[in-house]
């Protein structure tokens, strides 16, 4: 199965939170109400700074990803 690279999450105890589950590695969760990550993988021995580059394009396509779902429902 193909999975797509990103997806929306909701939980019904959390109504105000944004879900968007990243499937590819690194593999993340991340609300977006407040940008907190939820790593799903172990990156023990990586390099920190091109995490950081990738994390931080990373959630600018999570929001992207986000705001276009949203349009669709409009």
């Amino acid at each position: 199965m193909n999975l797509p690279k990103f997806l929306l999450a909701d939980n019904s105890g959390y109504p105000e939170d944004i879900f968007v589950l990243h499937t590819e590695y690194p593999r993340f969760l991340i609300n977006l109400k407040d940008d907190e990550i939820e790593w799903l993988e172990d990156l023990t021995g990586e390099n920190e700074q091109e995490l950081a580059n990738e994390m931080e394009r990373l959630i600018e396509e999570a929001s992207f990803f986000y705001d276009e779902e949203m349009k669709r429902y409009d």
